[in-house]
């Protein structure tokens, strides 16, 4: 991004202008609806593995929330008919509430941030704001709390937002990229008791989630080596007995995993650099498995690689294949010819701190790829435990990380604050806009739930799917 030769009054001027043309209470409407659900997920479906296509089908099927997590294309497809004002920069393009947790930067501080970019690309920052308040309104009522804090927990996540956005625009370029969101951070500032013990239960829990507690749990040592445990279908080994892979896939022509992963691996150490390139030659590969993620992922290619070093230390790396991202389908902006190469330059762009193992490869037939490591001190909100300050508390959260990530990614904090000023309008029209999309969302759920029963779409659970192996 260019340096911007505007003084700051004139970059706010800007902002203010973009009124104009874009008024603020314009973001109540939810777009373009008059379009099949049913169809955008089978677009979505393609390229997938067709034997898991059911299962992310099951999963969405599961209630309005999770069919919403896993249907960012139709709010894309949707959001591309409503206004915007004019400020584009890298999103996230996935924003919903579960997009965000926590996890061990580099020096091994616990942040919080988003924690998914696999739709990330440049697109509108409204389309970020506008996922993540649809997706705390239909939590909300998904779990019974009604609309009235359906409503106050949207005006926060907006009124959070927009009060760190203004803050944002106050710093240099430089002070940005250092602003960090820890968990040590959020324990000092907290309002409340009980958000301050939910926050050390949520580090506590972090603490037990790394490379040495998984491997028991997901490997087994036999005959001098690691070997990753099939638990179909959500771990099985691509040229195993218990692989949901048909014998027309090309990944089963290559033969056993080696030759699988060796053009995966070296690609991706080309995009890594020297340093973590000779950190990580102290480690020897041990076994290759699939692995389901998600709602939205599942089907897409992600293997974990399992590496452990002289002391039997191990290393667990997930490499998961990079579609085109939904908000490119339907926003118009210079793209990456490599879309791991997205994936990463996203992320980098819009966390405070990244995976030292974030890096990107080609796999096979030329499928686009990126890596990271497996569940690093990763951890994420457990709904269902929330009280209702602590939905409020959360949202607040959210807003503040995700105006973070606008100001560092995009660079145009001055201009989006102006743009949003101080006052209620905002608020009022992401409340609105909230309302009517979780009402439309509910009755896309329908359709699709109906879709299922008439068996225009095949719909299994992790419970069904299990039980044929356990057969």
């Amino acid at each position: 991004m260019m340096p911007l030769s505007e003084t700051l009054e004139e970059r706010r001027e800007i902002g203010r202008s973009a009124r104009k043309n874009t008024p603020r209470s314009a973001h109540a409407n939810i777009g373009n609806t008059d379009r099949d659900p049913v169809q955008l997920l089978r677009e979505n479906s393609q390229g997938r593995v067709e034997a898991l296509i059911p299962l992310r089908y099951g999963r969405m099927l599961a209630s309005p929330f999770t069919f919403y997590r896993g249907s960012a294309i139709i709010q894309a497809h949707d959001l591309a008919a409503t206004a915007n004002s004019g400020f584009h920069f890298q999103i996230c393009g996935d924003c919903h509430l579960m997009n965000f947790g926590g996890f061990a930067t580099p020096e091994r501080a616990l942040a919080f941030d988003i924690n998914d970019f696999d739709e990330t690309a440049v697109g509108p920052w409204e389309w970020d704001l506008k996922r993540l308040a649809a997706s705390l309104c239909i939590a909300v009522r998904h779990l019974g709390h009604g609309d009235k804090l359906a409503d106050e927990v949207v005006a926060t996540v907006v009124q959070s937002y927009q009060r760190w956005t203004s803050t944002y625009s106050a710093l240099s370029p430089l002070e940005l990229w250092y602003e960090l969101i820890t968990f040590d951070r959020l324990e000092r500032t907290a309002t409340s008791e009980d958000a301050r013990l939910h926050i050390r239960s949520v580090i506590e829990k972090a603490s037990r989630r790394t490379h040495e507690t998984m491997l028991p749990k997901l490997a087994s040592h036999r005959n001098g080596v690691w070997q990753i445990r099939d638990t179909p279908p959500g771990v099985f080994h691509v040229h195993g007995k218990n692989t949901l892979f048909t014998h027309d896939d090309d990944w089963l022509g290559l033969g056993e995993w080696p030759k699988l992963m060796a053009p995966i691996y070296k690609h991706y150490l080309k995009s890594l650099g020297p340093v973590r390139c000779n950190l990580l030659a102290h480690f020897s590969m041990q076994d290759v498995a699939f692995k389901v993620v998600g709602v939205g992922s599942v089907g897409t290619r992600c293997l974990i690689l399992l590496m452990v070093d002289p002391h039997e230390k191990p290393l667990f790396i997930q490499f998961k294949e990079a579609s085109t991202s939904v908000v490119s389908r339907y926003f118009e902006a210079p793209v990456s010819k490599h879309q791991g190469q997205r994936v990463v330059h996203g992320q980098r762009l819009m966390q405070g701190a990244s995976d030292p193992f974030l890096g990107w490869t080609t796999g096979p037939f030329g499928r686009n790829i990126y890596g990271r490591q497996l569940r690093d001190m990763k951890v994420s909100a457990t709904l269902e435990l929330f009280s209702k300050e602590t939905f409020r508390e959360y949202a607040g959260l959210c807003g503040w990380v995700l105006a973070r990530a606008h100001a560092k990614a995009g660079g145009q904090a001055t201009e989006v604050a102006a743009y949003l000023g101080n006052g209620d309008q905002m608020t009022e029209a992401l409340v609105s806009y909230s309302r009517a999309y979780a009402d439309q969302v509910e009755r896309d759920y329908e359709i699709f739930r109906n879709a299922c029963r008439n068996g225009q779409l095949e719909a299994r659970t992790d419970a069904d799917m299990s039980a044929d192996f356990a057969a």
